[in-house]
């Protein structure tokens, strides 16, 4: 595995997997955000054309992306003032407008107003082991295939006293990582009948929001309930403290948060709702029953997701509908049209207890042991 070391405000490709890695030590949060703006212009730049062309694909209009993330700003400033600062430092950085770096954080909800599932297929399992080790987990993150570019890889540092360490997109505030309180969190998105063409604050920012304060499950459900949302996703949140492992999906959407907690050690997550009082409002799964698939095929491999090493549990994630399986590792079809070109763009796993993430580019398939990056 290729260890990442951290730099104070610098920026580097991997050669190796091909991530970008950004490291910063500012802890001001438009600061930060100006330092990766200026650092990343041309990534930034790209990730909010590519996210343009896929909004113009389904049919939003120029106007309506602006509206939108104007919106998803003001929505910040209330919610969470620090994170509205940073896309706009971010924006000034990249020498964009402060409404289209909001506008690729709310990407999940101009998909979810325009009423369109987009590429869906993201799968998580973690494993609670029985010994008291710390849990282990495994995630495919797949999203558009034209937008094979957008992910990087960074640490900062909130306060003083506090790391994060993540995995997101060019110019999106958080996605997937963990933190040096033992807190790690797992990202899939989610469709109900509840999502609205309001904009509320974005799902995106609700997961940097966990990763930045809380540092317990409970810390991370009032974090997530204080959100008025318009959108829906479930952030897997795993915690590792005093020799105990623990975790729980808090399923966001329009309609409330849901919790989901593992049975006998074992939870894994796909993309439609499970906690009850929400399942009733599922709407991506009549869409993409594949997803229903999905979540058997993690089910049916709870021994391997279960094993200490992140090879056996990337192997057990392996799975493609051409094979007549559930497609966890995903390929587009060739004659796919473009919203819907859903590819495994990466495999992240959390070791919590290690304080730790290991990164891989693509999917499960193509995964060897050079292929990680440990952060």
């Amino acid at each position: 595995m290729a260890e990442v070391e951290d730099h104070g405000g610098t920026a580097k490709e991997t050669e190796m997997v091909g991530v970008p890695v950004f490291a910063s030590n500012v802890s001001d949060a438009a600061a930060r955000g100006r330092e990766f703006g200026t650092a990343w212009r041309p990534r930034v730049e790209a990730a909010y054309a590519g996210y343009q062309a896929l909004f113009h694909a389904v049919g939003v209009s120029d106007q309506q992306v602006q509206d939108s993330g104007a919106r998803a700003l003001d929505q910040l400033g209330e919610w969470a003032p620090r994170l509205a600062a940073e896309i706009t430092g971010l924006a000034d950085g990249a020498a964009l407008e402060a409404w289209q770096v909001a506008a690729v954080n709310t990407r999940t909800e101009v998909l979810a107003a325009a009423r369109i599932a987009g590429p869906t297929e993201c799968s998580t399992a973690v494993v609670l082991p029985d010994d008291g080790g710390g849990p282990r987990t495994i995630q495919t993150w797949d999203w558009n295939e034209t937008l094979r570019d957008v992910p990087v890889v960074w640490t900062y540092h909130p306060r003083p006293d506090h790391e994060v360490r993540g995995f997101t997109e060019f110019g999106v505030l958080g996605k997937i990582g963990l933190n040096s309180a033992g807190l790690g969190v797992h990202f899939n998105i989610l469709w109900h009948a509840s999502d609205h063409s309001g904009i509320g604050v974005p799902v995106h920012a609700v997961a940097r929001r966990i990763l930045d304060e809380a540092t317990t499950i409970d810390e991370a459900i009032e974090i997530a309930r204080s959100a008025r949302l318009s959108a829906s996703s479930v952030v897997t949140v795993v915690t590792y403290r005093d020799g105990l492992g623990d975790v729980a999906g808090l399923e966001l959407s329009p309609a409330g948060v849901g919790v989901v907690r593992a049975a006998d050690g074992f939870y894994a997550h796909t993309n439609h709702f499970l906690a009850p009082e929400l399942s009733g409002g599922e709407r991506l799964g009549l869409e993409r029953p594949g997803t229903y698939d999905r979540l058997r095929h993690l089910q049916d491999r709870r021994d391997e997701l279960a094993s200490p090493g992140v090879m056996e549990r990337a192997s057990a994630m392996l799975g493609h509908s051409a094979d007549g399986q559930a497609p966890v590792c995903c390929h587009a079809a060739p004659d796919e049209p473009l919203p819907t070109r859903s590819v495994t763009l990466a495999t992240v796993s959390l070791d919590v207890a290690a304080r730790r993430m290991a990164v891989h580019r693509g999917g499960p398939c193509d995964i060897t042991p050079d292929t990680w990056q440990t952060i």
